[in-house]
């Protein structure tokens, strides 16, 4: 049961990831090439193997918490968890799918948001969890800045 449930979570996540980059993928050569960027912009190809490494780690933080006994903390950290996941994949469908730079950066940063609520409520079941969720929040802030310098770059 535990690894069953393992995999599903690592699917989910990967799914998402998956999902986003069908938003993603096509816009890289053709719009997302013609923007203005910032130095600090690293090369395309870094994104997908950051963002499948950043899923993995997404889900087996959760898996940690799916398995702890149930109470309204590990509820809460759930449903969090599940929000935060949704706002994942609606950043690549604003960014990539509709352009809308600044409506991306908004939710860029309700995504990080949730992102360290997520890890707080984590850190009360399971500490490990919870640093298993620090690189996605540090990536995250990342693109959270360079979301915003290309917004501020293409005005």
């Amino acid at each position: 049961m535990r690894a069953a449930s393992l995999v599903f979570l690592i699917l989910l996540c990967q799914g998402i990831g998956i999902l986003g980059a069908r938003w993603t993928a096509p816009e890289i050569p053709a719009w997302y090439s013609t923007l203005t960027k910032p130095s600090f912009n690293p090369p395309s190809w870094i994104f997908g193997p950051v963002w499948t490494l950043l899923y993995l780690l997404m889900a087996i933080a959760a898996w940690r918490i799916v398995h702890t006994p149930a109470s309204t903390d590990r509820t809460a950290a759930l449903a969090v968890f599940a929000i935060q996941l949704a706002l994942n994949l609606l950043w690549s469908w604003i960014f990539f799918r509709h352009h809308a730079l600044g409506a991306a950066l908004v939710e860029v940063i309700c995504l990080w948001l949730t992102i360290a609520v997520s890890a707080i409520l984590f850190a009360r079941i399971d500490s490990i969890a919870a640093w298993l969720l620090t690189p996605y929040l540090a990536w995250t802030a990342f693109a959270s800045l360079l979301n915003g310098a290309i917004w501020r770059l293409n005005k």
